[in-house]
Order: C-alpha cells, then sequence, then structure tokens
C-alpha cells in the first residue's frame, strides 16, 4: 500500500508540472485575459482520460496499480476537470440523465457560491 501511495504521488507530481508547463506555454503563446491554459489542460485531460480509459476498457493492459498511478496521480494532479467529465459521462451512459445534469450544473454552482463564499469568509477574518 505505501508503495502504490508512493507512486501516486510521484504521477501526481509529473501531472502538476506537466499543468503548469502547458498551461503556461499556451498562455504565453495566446495571451488576453481568457484563460485559454486551463481550458487547453481540461480539453487536453478529457481527451487523455478518454483514451487511457477506453484502453483499460477494451484490452486492459494495466493492472490496478497503473491505472491508479496514471488515472489518480497524474491525470489527477494535470486536471480533476476530466474525472469530472468522466463521471457525467458514466452517468449519461448508464440512463442517469436527470442525475448527470445535476452533477453538471450542481458542481458548477456549488462551486461558484462556495468560492463567494470563501472570498468572504477570508475577507472577514482580515477585517
Amino acid at each position: 500500500m505505501v508503495q502504490k501511495l508512493i507512486w501516486i504521488a510521484a504521477a501526481g507530481g509529473l501531472g502538476s508540472l506537466s499543468r503548469y508547463g502547458l498551461a503556461g506555454l499556451v498562455h504565453r503563446f495566446v495571451g488576453g485575459t481568457f484563460p485559454w491554459g486551463t481550458f487547453a489542460v481540461n480539453a487536453l485531460g478529457c481527451l487523455l482520460f478518454g483514451v487511457i480509459w477506453g484502453l483499460v476498457e477494451t484490452r486492459a493492459p494495466f493492472g490496478p496499480q497503473v491505472r491508479a498511478m496514471v488515472l489518480t496521480g497524474f491525470m489527477g494532479a494535470f486536471t480533476t476537470f476530466s474525472t469530472f467529465i468522466f463521471e457525467t459521462t458514466e452517468l449519461l451512459r448508464g440512463g442517469q440523465h436527470l442525475a448527470a445534469l445535476l452533477n453538471l450544473a450542481g458542481q458548477n454552482v456549488l462551486g461558484l457560491a462556495c468560492l463567494f463564499l470563501g472570498l468572504a469568509l477570508a475577507h472577514m477574518a482580515i477585517s
């Protein structure tokens, strides 16, 4: 178990560095105020997650240790958005359309509300 956690942490470090590098590279080339770097990371993350999961589903070339390292470690640090989209897709594939819509809308609306609440709490603490 400890070895598995070390591999997940190492892959997570690589995922974080990859996210930072790609987002920065895209921002340098595109510029502007729109977050194109994050946009690119999230799109690429979804593509990679889909490819990896598709291989796991059809060929299963990866054992549980490698799946945890790649999907949880690397992809989780690269972008959790890909996991969010994957889970929503699984709800859709399972015919749970209302749950998928609730997941999409709920996480976005709640996320924004929590961010604004966090900002307000931080400002209150500083005042």
